[in-house]
């Protein structure tokens, strides 16, 4: 038996991996028999988390204290899925265990399906539209009307086909699986602990901007691609993506999350982001695009066409490249 250490951070030894995977959980997603008997990865990391911020979030120092909650997060992680690793790189068809692990850290298919139910709630309804889209934003459904729906849902299709999908996805490349699953527990310590707010302005600042550093790539790459699957696409502009891009994503709050929003507004001829309540107060954010401020349900469909011509164009090139690389 051969490990290889040296291929974790190579990528051309993770194609195959990234394409097994990308294949499995778009056709498959994560199982229902797993998920009710022992959760979901994601799951495993927030309960890590929440314990990890009711110990250590509290007295002075939050800052370090938060820093040393990510720095443990980071090392269990890599505890566990970097021995995992090597031993599984030592078999031949290793590679195939590694993908199969490496598809739960990716959302393909349940980011489909939940953007999708926006859309199917809001053809029955109003209350069904706010009822779906609950599930996938933070803002109170209830004030929300059809266009503000739609807007969520989008919003949400941007943000997470870069967090959920293209960023594991390029950490998987660079790194194996040990790099995607190290990716997720930064983003979710993120998104639990990375408030800029209250008793998580100095505790989450190191998960925060970690996080900011490891999406800079995968943001930027997927307002490209939404850009490049606008030009493939009827009815859609691949150079409003892109001039989207240029004059509004340096506005965003996020240093990152601009970059796929302002794509798929220009793509789409709407604007997303700007003004909005959160939990009672305004919160005056930039808009994305320059087009539409009323959007429809259709805006979400025409939303999920891109999404998916996106996810195929980086599931053919990987294909393509493992090829070359089988027979270079």
């Amino acid at each position: 038996m051969n490990f290889d250490p040296l291929s974790l951070i190579l990528a051309a030894t993770a194609l195959p991996v990234a394409a097994a995977a990308l294949l499995v959980e778009r056709l498959f997603g994560y199982p229902n028999g797993p998920q009710a008997w022992i959760g979901h990865p994601v799951q495993w990391l927030g309960a890590l988390i929440g314990a990890l911020d009711r110990i250590l979030n509290k007295g002075d120092a939050r800052k370090l204290r938060g820093l040393l909650a990510l720095i443990l997060v980071a090392a269990v992680t890599l505890a566990l899925t970097l021995p995992l690793t090597l031993y599984l790189r030592g078999f031949e068809s290793g590679w195939i265990g590694e993908a199969l692990l490496a598809s739960t850290l990716l959302s393909q298919k349940s980011l489909e399906d939940h953007v999708s139910a926006v859309a199917d709630g809001l053809r029955k309804s109003l209350e069904l539209g706010r009822e779906a889209v609950s599930h996938i934003i933070g803002r109170d459904p209830k004030t929300l009307d059809a266009s503000s729906v739609a807007k969520g849902a989008l919003e949400s299709l941007a943000e997470n086909m870069s967090d959920g999908v293209l960023a594991p996805l390029f950490w998987l490349l660079v790194a194996g699986l040990p790099g995607a699953a190290l990716y997720k527990a930064i983003n979710t310590a993120d998104s639990m602990i990375g408030h800029k707010s209250g008793d998580y302005l100095d505790f989450g600042w190191a998960s925060a901007r970690t996080d900011d550093l490891v999406n800079l790539i995968p943001a930027r790459t997927t307002g490209w691609l939404i850009a490049l699957a606008a030009a493939l696409s009827s009815g859609m502009s691949g150079s409003s993506a892109v001039r989207a891009m240029a004059s509004c994503a340096p506005n965003h709050l996020s240093p990152n999350a601009g970059w796929p929003e302002a794509s798929l507004a220009g793509a789409l001829g709407i604007r997303l982001g700007g003004p909005r309540s959160y939990r009672g107060r305004r919160a005056d954010l930039a808009w994305m695009g320059d087009g539409r401020t009323k959007l429809k349900r259709d805006d979400i469909c025409n939303g999920l066409r891109l999404y998916n011509t996106g996810l195929n164009v980086v599931t053919l090139l990987i294909v393509i490249a493992c090829i070359i690389a089988w027979t270079v």
